[in-house]
């Protein structure tokens, strides 16, 4: 965390910030020829945007069914139409251990369980079999993207109000969960389970992986969030101070969630007498599985099943507008002139792409999709290397010590050698080591036991690598494509574009100017956030 998340989470802040720019030009304003690196990024938040609405959808379903049979929870029992013969709950009088030991003997499945594949996604038998649509899923789809839009089209900035609601009820939420889990029975053991490291994990290279992938998706690296808010920030702005305090909360906030699902999931073991190995299970329905099954053993079931799923929805709106806004700003930004004026219609209408391109994920076999898109899109080697080259860009090629030079312009003081040693040295080799060992040992997607069919494999390393190749094809067409030859493109493709005459004017300003730009710079979009002009000619360059 401290060698690659912190660090490249103040590198992307800052230079949005410094910039006033986030998204597709960021890149190839600090090196040219890497300028590939900011269309993957748009790419990779683009995939992201279509499957990460899928989450919130499911969340409303289980919100809204929660009322569907009061004083019970839908998946409190068997005997609904979704129900097959293999449905056992036992009677009041069988212990959680004997449920256990009946599933075991008779492969037979709870409610819990049942309710989540046979009535949330009524899940087919593979991939190849997508059904038709679950219209029900469709209809929250459609809900979860009415609320995203409505949040982000008059622009980040002026939603401040929701803003604030959504990041901070979520913990008012979970510090009560957390004061209910801790205290339930075998919630220790859960705890010493999240806690202890299991050291013959380090030999797999699908825990690297997961683990890089972990830090660089919660604290949103790589995907243009962080330069895209950054923009808004003011010349002056100390991000230097907002990326600790974020990082640190954003840790911590890591920690509580993993305490409360890791307590849960210690009474879940202690109740059906088994080990926390036994009981931890993976893949996009985790949550619907853990949770669920252990509010129908709490008193008001249906008050904490309520509190649970408003949590999450709030947490996954609060994510998802994030991450659709820094797409939005990324493409408003580089065709400032044709998208701006539009940009309410833009917005909706990459709203509406999104919410399209999702369909297939609302399928009776949508999960499966969804699992294939979560592997391949925006995680994983795809990730891994947007980030190397976006960090190798900003840090060798622009220069570490131009950039602490831009940041000393910005907050008035100067990073400390630790920040120039990861961003030169430790992040890219941590990201590259990670990679080539991913890529040694490659272990295919899978959907619990399913394993997918070479097709559906293949499809999913296309996915990958519609961002992945961004990089090398754009480095190809600067060098083969602009005015020069050959040489002289790739050595003015290491150049940097900055125009350090508007940083200047932008240094010199007040630090409590209302204006977060010099005045001879150009709005992007209704909501005043403002970009550093293109600049018109070849190989511009003040350094």
């Amino acid at each position: 965390m401290m060698l690659c998340g912190v660090p490249l989470f103040f590198q992307e802040v800052a230079i949005g910030q410094y910039l006033g720019s986030g998204g597709m030009s960021l890149v190839g304003t600090l090196c040219p020829i890497l300028g590939g690196a900011g269309y993957a990024t748009m790419t990779i938040v683009f995939l992201l945007d279509v499957y990460y609405c899928i989450i919130i959808a499911w969340t409303l379903f289980y919100l809204i069914n929660t009322f569907t049979q009061l004083p019970d929870l839908p998946w409190q029992r068997c005997g609904n139409w979704w129900n097959t013969d293999r449905c056992y709950e036992g009677s009041e009088n069988t212990t959680a251990t004997e449920i256990v030991r009946n599933q075991l003997a008779n492969q037979t499945n709870t409610p819990v369980e049942e309710f989540w594949e046979k009535r949330v996604l009524m899940i087919t038998d593979g991939i190849h079999d997508l059904g038709g649509i679950q219209w029900e899923l469709l209809g929250c789809l459609l809900l979860g993207w009415i609320l995203v839009y409505f949040i982000i089209w008059k622009g980040l900035h002026q939603s401040g109000k929701i803003i604030w609601f959504t990041a901070l009820f979520p913990y008012v939420i979970m510090l009560i969960l957390l004061a209910r889990a801790v205290t339930l029975e075998g919630a220790y053991n859960g705890l010493v389970y999240f806690v202890k490291p299991d050291w013959s994990k380090l030999s797999s290279a699908t825990a690297w992986i997961d683990g890089a992938t972990q830090i660089f998706f919660g604290y949103s690296i790589g995907v243009g969030t962080l330069p895209a808010l950054g923009s808004f920030n003011k010349f002056h702005h100390n991000c230097y101070k907002d990326a600790i305090i974020t990082c640190v909360i954003n840790t911590l906030t890591c920690l509580l969630a993993g305490c409360i699902v890791f307590s849960i999931l210690g009474y879940i073991a202690f109740v059906q007498d088994a080990d926390v190995s036994d009981v931890v299970k993976s893949g996009p329905g985790l949550v619907f599985l853990t949770y669920p099954e252990v509010v129908l053993k709490l008193p008001g079931s249906v008050i904490w099943a309520t509190i649970f799923f408003v949590m999450l929805a709030i947490l996954g709106i609060d994510s998802e507008f994030c991450n659709v806004e820094a797409f939005v700003t990324g493409v408003v930004d580089h065709f400032s002139a044709y998208l701006r004026p539009i940009r309410r219609k833009f917005t909706l209408g990459v709203c509406l792409l999104m919410m399209a391109l999702g369909t297939p994920m609302v399928t009776k076999g949508g999960a499966y999709v969804f699992q294939l898109m979560d592997f391949y899109s925006a995680s994983g080697i795809s990730l891994l290397w947007v980030c190397f080259f976006q960090t190798i860009a900003i840090s060798w090629f622009f220069g570490a010590e131009r950039f602490c030079d831009c940041i000393e312009e910005m907050i008035g003081f100067r990073p400390g050698r630790f920040w120039t040693v990861c961003w030169v040295y430790l992040a890219p080799a941590a990201m590259l080591s990670i990679f080539i060992f991913y890529c040694v040992q490659y272990v295919p997607v899978t959907y619990g036991t399913y394993e997918y069919p070479d097709w559906a494999e293949i499809l999913g390393l296309c996915i990958s690598f519609s961002s992945m190749v961004w990089i090398p094809a754009y480095a190809i067409y600067y060098v083969l494509c602009m005015p020069g030859t050959i040489m002289e493109n790739i050595k003015a493709g290491f150049l940097p574009t900055v125009n350090k005459a508007l940083a200047t004017t932008a240094s010199k300003a007040a630090p409590g100017a209302d204006t977060l730009r010099p005045p001879h710079q150009i709005p992007v979009s209704e909501s005043k956030a403002v970009l550093i002009t293109h600049k018109s000619g070849r190989h511009q360059s003040s350094f």
